[in-house]
Protein backbone atom coordinates (compact mmCIF):
# COMPACT_ATOMS: atom_id res chain seq x y z
CA UNK A 1 0.00 0.00 0.00
CA UNK A 2 1.48 3.29 -1.51
CA UNK A 3 1.59 6.92 0.25
CA UNK A 4 0.14 9.60 -0.93
CA UNK A 5 3.05 11.11 -2.17
CA UNK A 6 4.11 7.47 -3.37
CA UNK A 7 1.27 7.40 -5.36
CA UNK A 8 1.23 10.51 -6.89
CA UNK A 9 5.03 10.10 -8.16
CA UNK A 10 4.22 6.78 -9.48
CA UNK A 11 1.50 8.44 -11.41
CA UNK A 12 4.19 11.18 -12.90
CA UNK A 13 6.83 8.52 -13.63
CA UNK A 14 3.87 7.32 -15.99
CA UNK A 15 3.44 10.88 -18.24
CA UNK A 16 4.68 11.12 -21.45
CA UNK A 17 5.80 14.55 -20.17
CA UNK A 18 7.94 13.07 -17.52
CA UNK A 19 10.19 10.39 -19.82
CA UNK A 20 10.33 12.71 -22.60
CA UNK A 21 12.03 15.49 -19.69
CA UNK A 22 14.31 12.75 -18.50
CA UNK A 23 15.57 11.68 -22.10
CA UNK A 24 16.20 15.41 -22.90
CA UNK A 25 18.12 15.99 -19.78
CA UNK A 26 19.96 13.07 -20.69
CA UNK A 27 20.68 14.10 -24.25
CA UNK A 28 21.75 17.48 -23.11
CA UNK A 29 23.91 16.32 -20.81
CA UNK A 30 25.76 14.15 -23.14
CA UNK A 31 26.02 16.78 -25.61
CA UNK A 32 27.84 18.90 -22.82
CA UNK A 33 29.75 15.84 -21.14
CA UNK A 34 32.62 16.33 -24.24
CA UNK A 35 33.36 19.50 -22.97
CA UNK A 36 33.89 18.47 -19.65
CA UNK A 37 35.27 15.57 -20.22
CA UNK A 38 37.83 16.70 -22.67
CA UNK A 39 40.97 17.19 -20.85
CA UNK A 40 41.66 14.20 -19.45
CA UNK A 41 41.85 12.75 -23.04
CA UNK A 42 45.39 12.17 -24.42
CA UNK A 43 46.18 14.48 -26.88
CA UNK A 44 47.10 12.35 -29.50
CA UNK A 45 43.81 10.08 -29.56
CA UNK A 46 41.81 12.65 -31.64
CA UNK A 47 44.66 12.57 -34.74
CA UNK A 48 44.45 9.06 -34.63
CA UNK A 49 40.95 8.78 -34.79
CA UNK A 50 39.43 11.35 -36.89
CA UNK A 51 36.18 13.60 -36.22
CA UNK A 52 35.23 15.92 -39.07
CA UNK A 53 32.38 14.14 -39.90
CA UNK A 54 30.78 14.78 -36.80
CA UNK A 55 28.91 18.15 -38.14
CA UNK A 56 27.52 16.51 -41.07
CA UNK A 57 26.06 13.80 -38.79
CA UNK A 58 24.32 15.84 -36.23
CA UNK A 59 22.95 18.27 -38.76
CA UNK A 60 21.10 15.05 -40.33
CA UNK A 61 19.93 13.37 -37.06
CA UNK A 62 18.38 17.06 -36.14
CA UNK A 63 16.87 17.51 -39.19
CA UNK A 64 15.23 14.21 -39.53
CA UNK A 65 14.49 13.29 -35.38
CA UNK A 66 12.03 16.45 -35.25
CA UNK A 67 10.32 15.11 -38.83
CA UNK A 68 10.36 11.34 -36.95
CA UNK A 69 9.32 13.03 -33.23
CA UNK A 70 6.32 14.50 -35.13
CA UNK A 71 5.34 11.56 -37.19
CA UNK A 72 5.25 9.24 -34.20
CA UNK A 73 3.19 12.20 -31.78
CA UNK A 74 0.86 12.26 -34.81
CA UNK A 75 0.68 8.28 -34.96
CA UNK A 76 0.25 8.40 -31.59
CA UNK A 77 -2.59 10.64 -30.83
CA UNK A 78 -4.02 8.63 -34.05
CA UNK A 79 -3.85 5.65 -31.68
CA UNK A 80 -5.31 7.25 -29.02
CA UNK A 81 -8.29 8.41 -30.82
CA UNK A 82 -8.83 5.60 -32.66
CA UNK A 83 -9.02 3.51 -29.37
CA UNK A 84 -11.56 5.63 -28.32
CA UNK A 85 -14.23 5.61 -31.29
CA UNK A 86 -13.47 1.88 -31.86
CA UNK A 87 -13.34 1.01 -27.69
CA UNK A 88 -13.69 3.00 -24.97
CA UNK A 89 -12.68 6.61 -24.28
CA UNK A 90 -11.46 5.17 -20.56
CA UNK A 91 -8.63 3.04 -22.42
CA UNK A 92 -6.65 6.24 -23.81
CA UNK A 93 -4.90 6.73 -20.10
CA UNK A 94 -3.61 3.57 -20.74
CA UNK A 95 -2.14 3.71 -24.49
CA UNK A 96 -0.80 7.52 -23.63
CA UNK A 97 0.97 5.49 -20.54
CA UNK A 98 2.77 3.23 -23.10
CA UNK A 99 6.42 2.97 -21.98
CA UNK A 100 7.14 1.46 -25.50
CA UNK A 101 5.69 4.77 -27.43
CA UNK A 102 7.02 7.24 -24.27
CA UNK A 103 10.51 5.64 -24.76
CA UNK A 104 10.31 5.66 -28.45
CA UNK A 105 8.86 9.66 -28.99
CA UNK A 106 11.86 10.90 -25.66
CA UNK A 107 14.41 9.40 -27.72
CA UNK A 108 14.04 10.90 -30.52
CA UNK A 109 13.25 13.97 -28.71
CA UNK A 110 16.40 13.69 -26.99
CA UNK A 111 18.46 12.53 -30.39
CA UNK A 112 17.17 16.34 -31.46
CA UNK A 113 18.29 18.25 -28.11
CA UNK A 114 21.23 16.39 -28.37
CA UNK A 115 22.34 16.99 -32.09
CA UNK A 116 20.87 20.58 -31.42
CA UNK A 117 23.28 21.52 -28.65
CA UNK A 118 25.98 19.71 -30.10
CA UNK A 119 25.62 21.80 -33.13
CA UNK A 120 25.38 25.16 -31.17
CA UNK A 121 28.40 24.04 -29.56
CA UNK A 122 30.56 23.23 -32.43
CA UNK A 123 29.82 26.45 -34.35
CA UNK A 124 30.81 28.29 -30.82
CA UNK A 125 33.97 26.54 -30.62
CA UNK A 126 33.49 25.38 -27.25
CA UNK A 127 35.13 21.57 -27.84
CA UNK A 128 38.40 21.61 -29.17
CA UNK A 129 39.85 18.82 -30.75
CA UNK A 130 39.55 16.72 -27.91
CA UNK A 131 36.11 16.94 -27.35
CA UNK A 132 34.86 17.12 -30.90
CA UNK A 133 36.42 13.38 -30.41
CA UNK A 134 34.14 12.62 -27.79
CA UNK A 135 30.95 14.26 -29.17
CA UNK A 136 32.07 12.07 -32.20
CA UNK A 137 31.94 8.48 -30.12
CA UNK A 138 28.48 10.43 -28.58
CA UNK A 139 27.34 10.29 -31.81
CA UNK A 140 27.77 7.20 -32.83
CA UNK A 141 26.14 5.69 -29.53
CA UNK A 142 22.88 7.89 -30.55
CA UNK A 143 22.75 6.72 -33.87
CA UNK A 144 22.98 3.20 -32.67
CA UNK A 145 20.38 4.14 -29.82
CA UNK A 146 18.20 5.54 -32.81
CA UNK A 147 18.23 2.91 -35.38
CA UNK A 148 17.23 0.26 -32.52
CA UNK A 149 14.31 2.27 -31.02
CA UNK A 150 13.08 2.98 -34.92
CA UNK A 151 12.84 -0.73 -35.42
CA UNK A 152 10.99 -0.90 -32.31
CA UNK A 153 8.74 1.25 -32.63
CA UNK A 154 7.99 0.19 -36.07
CA UNK A 155 7.61 -3.19 -34.96
CA UNK A 156 5.39 -1.49 -32.06
CA UNK A 157 3.41 0.56 -34.79
CA UNK A 158 1.55 -2.52 -36.20
CA UNK A 159 -0.92 -3.12 -33.17
CA UNK A 160 -1.19 0.40 -31.52
CA UNK A 161 -4.63 1.69 -31.11
CA UNK A 162 -6.02 -2.13 -32.57
CA UNK A 163 -9.38 -2.90 -30.43
CA UNK A 164 -7.56 -6.20 -29.50
CA UNK A 165 -4.62 -4.34 -28.70
CA UNK A 166 -6.47 -2.88 -26.40
CA UNK A 167 -8.20 -5.19 -24.79
CA UNK A 168 -4.87 -6.69 -23.45
CA UNK A 169 -3.53 -3.14 -21.78
CA UNK A 170 -7.44 -2.70 -20.03
CA UNK A 171 -6.75 -6.82 -19.11
CA UNK A 172 -3.19 -5.83 -18.07
CA UNK A 173 -4.66 -2.94 -16.15
CA UNK A 174 -7.23 -4.59 -13.83
CA UNK A 175 -5.38 -7.98 -13.39
CA UNK A 176 -2.85 -5.72 -11.58
CA UNK A 177 -5.32 -4.33 -9.39
CA UNK A 178 -7.85 -7.17 -9.10
CA UNK A 179 -4.75 -9.19 -7.65
CA UNK A 180 -3.75 -6.73 -5.48
CA UNK A 181 -7.98 -6.87 -4.17
CA UNK A 182 -8.01 -9.92 -3.48
CA UNK A 183 -4.46 -10.12 -1.69
CA UNK A 184 -5.30 -7.52 0.49
CA UNK A 185 -9.36 -6.42 0.14
CA UNK A 186 -9.63 -4.12 3.25
CA UNK A 187 -6.57 -2.15 2.16
CA UNK A 188 -4.82 -3.47 5.21
CA UNK A 189 -7.63 -2.60 7.53
CA UNK A 190 -9.94 -4.14 10.09
CA UNK A 191 -13.26 -6.00 8.66
CA UNK A 192 -16.03 -3.60 7.91
CA UNK A 193 -18.29 -3.09 10.82
CA UNK A 194 -21.17 -0.38 11.69
CA UNK A 195 -20.38 2.09 13.20
CA UNK A 196 -21.89 2.98 16.80
CA UNK A 197 -23.92 5.79 17.41
CA UNK A 198 -23.07 9.12 17.83
CA UNK A 199 -20.14 8.93 14.94
CA UNK A 200 -18.89 12.22 13.70
CA UNK A 201 -19.52 12.43 9.96
CA UNK A 202 -17.15 13.23 7.55
CA UNK A 203 -17.68 15.16 4.54
CA UNK A 204 -15.62 16.25 1.69
CA UNK A 205 -15.83 19.48 -0.28
CA UNK A 206 -14.91 18.07 -3.70
CA UNK A 207 -16.88 16.26 -6.09
CA UNK A 208 -15.31 13.80 -7.79
CA UNK A 209 -13.93 9.90 -7.61
CA UNK A 210 -11.67 8.51 -4.97
CA UNK A 211 -8.61 7.71 -6.74
CA UNK A 212 -6.63 6.81 -3.61
CA UNK A 213 -6.51 5.95 -0.45
CA UNK A 214 -3.88 6.27 2.04
CA UNK A 215 -4.85 4.41 4.89
CA UNK A 216 -1.38 4.70 6.99
CA UNK A 217 -2.27 8.21 7.18
CA UNK A 218 -5.74 7.41 7.91
CA UNK A 219 -4.31 5.06 10.99
CA UNK A 220 -1.67 7.34 12.36
CA UNK A 221 -4.59 10.16 12.18
CA UNK A 222 -6.30 8.15 14.41
CA UNK A 223 -4.02 7.05 16.53
CA UNK A 224 -3.28 10.45 17.50
CA UNK A 225 -6.75 11.52 18.15
CA UNK A 226 -7.47 8.00 20.09
CA UNK A 227 -10.32 7.37 17.81
CA UNK A 228 -11.67 5.39 15.24
CA UNK A 229 -12.37 6.13 11.51
CA UNK A 230 -14.98 3.93 9.13
CA UNK A 231 -14.08 4.47 6.09
CA UNK A 232 -17.28 4.43 3.31
CA UNK A 233 -15.47 5.46 0.49
CA UNK A 234 -13.36 3.30 -1.49
CA UNK A 235 -11.30 4.23 -3.99
CA UNK A 236 -13.77 4.26 -7.24
CA UNK A 237 -16.69 5.26 -5.49
CA UNK A 238 -18.41 8.83 -6.20
CA UNK A 239 -17.75 11.33 -3.40
CA UNK A 240 -19.82 14.69 -2.72
CA UNK A 241 -20.43 16.77 -0.11
CA UNK A 242 -23.75 15.51 0.48
CA UNK A 243 -22.78 11.51 1.81
CA UNK A 244 -19.78 11.03 4.23
CA UNK A 245 -16.49 10.13 3.08
CA UNK A 246 -15.76 8.31 6.62
CA UNK A 247 -17.32 8.42 10.48
CA UNK A 248 -14.87 9.42 13.50
CA UNK A 249 -15.89 7.66 16.51
CA UNK A 250 -13.97 9.29 19.68
CA UNK A 251 -12.80 7.11 22.27
CA UNK A 252 -13.04 9.56 25.11
CA UNK A 253 -16.74 10.88 24.22
CA UNK A 254 -15.85 13.74 26.39
CA UNK A 255 -13.31 15.27 23.84
CA UNK A 256 -13.88 17.51 21.42
CA UNK A 257 -12.49 17.02 17.43
CA UNK A 258 -9.85 19.16 16.61
CA UNK A 259 -10.19 21.77 14.36
CA UNK A 260 -7.83 20.41 11.78
CA UNK A 261 -8.81 16.79 12.05
CA UNK A 262 -11.53 17.00 9.31
CA UNK A 263 -8.95 18.62 6.54
CA UNK A 264 -6.34 16.12 7.90
CA UNK A 265 -8.57 13.33 6.79
CA UNK A 266 -9.68 15.00 3.84
CA UNK A 267 -6.20 14.92 2.49
CA UNK A 268 -5.97 11.29 2.67
CA UNK A 269 -8.23 10.77 0.09
CA UNK A 270 -7.16 11.41 -3.51
CA UNK A 271 -10.13 13.18 -5.44
CA UNK A 272 -10.53 13.27 -9.15
CA UNK A 273 -12.26 13.79 -12.12
CA UNK A 274 -11.75 10.15 -13.24
CA UNK A 275 -11.25 7.31 -11.93
CA UNK A 276 -7.79 5.42 -11.85
CA UNK A 277 -7.20 1.78 -12.69
CA UNK A 278 -4.66 1.40 -9.53
CA UNK A 279 -6.87 0.83 -6.48
CA UNK A 280 -10.37 0.21 -8.31
CA UNK A 281 -10.58 -3.32 -9.40
CA UNK A 282 -13.81 -2.53 -10.32
CA UNK A 283 -12.79 0.34 -13.05
CA UNK A 284 -10.69 -2.13 -15.54
CA UNK A 285 -14.08 -4.61 -15.74
CA UNK A 286 -16.20 -1.63 -16.39
CA UNK A 287 -13.62 -0.87 -19.02
CA UNK A 288 -13.80 -3.69 -20.66
CA UNK A 289 -17.45 -4.30 -20.53
CA UNK A 290 -17.59 -1.23 -22.23
CA UNK A 291 -15.55 -2.38 -25.11
CA UNK A 292 -17.89 -5.33 -25.53
CA UNK A 293 -20.72 -2.86 -25.44
CA UNK A 294 -19.67 -0.67 -28.31
CA UNK A 295 -18.89 -3.66 -30.18
CA UNK A 296 -22.41 -4.66 -30.30
CA UNK A 297 -23.80 -1.59 -30.98
CA UNK A 298 -25.80 -1.60 -34.08
CA UNK A 299 -22.83 0.82 -36.16
CA UNK A 300 -20.06 -1.62 -35.18
CA UNK A 301 -22.16 -5.18 -35.00
CA UNK A 302 -19.20 -7.15 -33.87
CA UNK A 303 -20.37 -10.02 -31.80
CA UNK A 304 -16.60 -11.70 -32.06
CA UNK A 305 -15.14 -9.09 -30.47
CA UNK A 306 -17.58 -8.77 -27.56
CA UNK A 307 -17.04 -12.45 -27.36
CA UNK A 308 -13.37 -12.03 -27.11
CA UNK A 309 -14.16 -9.70 -24.05
CA UNK A 310 -16.29 -12.16 -22.18
CA UNK A 311 -13.42 -14.82 -22.60
CA UNK A 312 -10.81 -11.80 -20.95
CA UNK A 313 -13.07 -11.03 -18.34
CA UNK A 314 -14.00 -14.69 -17.38
CA UNK A 315 -9.82 -15.20 -17.52
CA UNK A 316 -9.93 -12.01 -14.43
CA UNK A 317 -12.22 -13.19 -12.54
CA UNK A 318 -12.27 -17.24 -12.64
CA UNK A 319 -8.50 -16.27 -10.41
CA UNK A 320 -9.34 -17.56 -7.07
CA UNK A 321 -8.74 -15.38 -4.19
CA UNK A 322 -5.80 -15.73 -1.78
CA UNK A 323 -6.22 -18.35 0.55
CA UNK A 324 -4.31 -16.41 3.36
CA UNK A 325 -6.14 -13.79 5.03
CA UNK A 326 -4.03 -10.26 4.32
CA UNK A 327 -2.11 -9.27 7.66
CA UNK A 328 -4.11 -6.23 8.99
CA UNK A 329 -1.72 -2.90 9.69
CA UNK A 330 -4.18 -0.18 10.33
CA UNK A 331 -6.20 -1.64 13.47
CA UNK A 332 -7.80 1.57 14.17
CA UNK A 333 -9.64 2.19 10.25
CA UNK A 334 -12.54 0.06 9.36
CA UNK A 335 -13.36 -0.20 5.41
CA UNK A 336 -16.20 -0.52 3.38
CA UNK A 337 -15.95 -3.98 1.66
CA UNK A 338 -16.29 -4.40 -2.12
CA UNK A 339 -19.53 -6.58 -2.74
CA UNK A 340 -18.64 -9.53 -5.36
CA UNK A 341 -21.90 -8.75 -6.70
CA UNK A 342 -20.51 -5.40 -7.75
CA UNK A 343 -17.72 -7.24 -9.63
CA UNK A 344 -19.95 -9.15 -11.17
CA UNK A 345 -22.38 -6.66 -12.14
CA UNK A 346 -19.56 -4.02 -13.30
CA UNK A 347 -18.48 -6.73 -15.47
CA UNK A 348 -21.67 -8.49 -17.39
CA UNK A 349 -24.54 -6.88 -16.58
CA UNK A 350 -24.21 -4.12 -19.68
CA UNK A 351 -23.18 -6.84 -22.30
CA UNK A 352 -26.11 -8.96 -21.06
CA UNK A 353 -28.27 -5.61 -21.79
CA UNK A 354 -26.81 -5.01 -25.56
CA UNK A 355 -26.05 -8.28 -26.45
CA UNK A 356 -29.10 -9.79 -25.01
CA UNK A 357 -30.32 -9.72 -28.98
CA UNK A 358 -27.63 -12.08 -30.40
CA UNK A 359 -27.76 -15.65 -29.08
CA UNK A 360 -24.22 -16.28 -29.46
CA UNK A 361 -23.16 -13.80 -26.85
CA UNK A 362 -25.85 -14.43 -24.84
CA UNK A 363 -24.83 -18.65 -24.84
CA UNK A 364 -20.90 -17.31 -24.23
CA UNK A 365 -21.81 -15.32 -21.26
CA UNK A 366 -24.37 -18.44 -19.59
CA UNK A 367 -21.27 -19.93 -19.90
CA UNK A 368 -18.38 -17.31 -18.53
CA UNK A 369 -20.86 -17.06 -15.64
CA UNK A 370 -20.69 -21.13 -14.68
CA UNK A 371 -17.08 -20.94 -15.37
CA UNK A 372 -16.64 -18.26 -12.99
CA UNK A 373 -18.63 -19.91 -10.52
CA UNK A 374 -17.08 -23.49 -11.04
CA UNK A 375 -13.32 -21.87 -10.81
CA UNK A 376 -14.89 -20.09 -6.76
CA UNK A 377 -13.68 -17.15 -7.71
CA UNK A 378 -17.32 -15.70 -6.88
CA UNK A 379 -20.44 -16.86 -4.77
CA UNK A 380 -22.24 -19.48 -6.76
CA UNK A 381 -25.68 -17.69 -6.09
CA UNK A 382 -24.45 -14.60 -6.89
CA UNK A 383 -23.21 -15.71 -10.61
CA UNK A 384 -27.17 -17.53 -10.86
CA UNK A 385 -28.57 -14.17 -10.09
CA UNK A 386 -26.58 -12.37 -13.09
CA UNK A 387 -27.24 -15.74 -15.32
CA UNK A 388 -30.92 -15.41 -14.36
CA UNK A 389 -31.08 -12.02 -15.53
CA UNK A 390 -28.92 -12.60 -18.57
CA UNK A 391 -31.45 -15.15 -19.64
CA UNK A 392 -34.36 -13.00 -19.17
CA UNK A 393 -33.44 -10.50 -21.10
CA UNK A 394 -32.30 -12.58 -23.67
CA UNK A 395 -35.74 -14.74 -23.46
CA UNK A 396 -36.92 -11.01 -24.09
CA UNK A 397 -34.97 -9.69 -27.04
CA UNK A 398 -34.68 -12.49 -28.99
CA UNK A 399 -37.13 -13.36 -31.92
CA UNK A 400 -36.41 -16.89 -32.80
CA UNK A 401 -38.11 -19.44 -31.01
CA UNK A 402 -35.40 -21.84 -31.94
CA UNK A 403 -33.00 -19.28 -30.50
CA UNK A 404 -34.61 -19.11 -27.10
CA UNK A 405 -34.84 -22.50 -26.37
CA UNK A 406 -31.60 -23.11 -27.28
CA UNK A 407 -30.30 -20.42 -24.88
CA UNK A 408 -32.88 -21.72 -21.97
CA UNK A 409 -31.19 -25.56 -22.62
CA UNK A 410 -27.88 -24.44 -22.20
CA UNK A 411 -29.27 -22.24 -19.09
CA UNK A 412 -30.53 -25.26 -17.66
CA UNK A 413 -27.18 -27.52 -17.93
CA UNK A 414 -25.07 -24.88 -16.67
CA UNK A 415 -27.22 -23.96 -13.81
CA UNK A 416 -29.44 -27.11 -12.92
CA UNK A 417 -31.10 -25.65 -9.53
CA UNK A 418 -32.70 -22.49 -12.01
CA UNK A 419 -32.74 -24.29 -15.11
Amino acid sequence: MFSRQVWFLKRMTRRLWFTATLYCLFGVATALAAIWLAPYLPEDLPRTFGAKSVDSILTIIASSMLAVTTFSLTTLVSATSAAANSATPRATSLLLEDRTAQRALSTFLGAFLFSLIGLIALNTELYGERGRFLLFLATLLMVALIVVTLLRWIDHLAGLGRVSETISRVEDAASQALAAHRKDPSLGARAWAAPPAGAIDILHDKVGYVQHLDMASINRLAEELDAEIYVTRRPGSQCDPSHPIAHLVLKDHGKTLPPDAVASLRATFSIGDRRSFDQDPRFGLITLSEIGSKALSPGINDPGTAIDVLATLTRLLAQAPARDPAPMHHGRVYLAPLAEEDLIDAAFMPISRDGAGQVEVAIRLQKSLSAIAAAGAADRAVCERMARSALARAQAALSFDEDRDRLATVHAALFPHHG
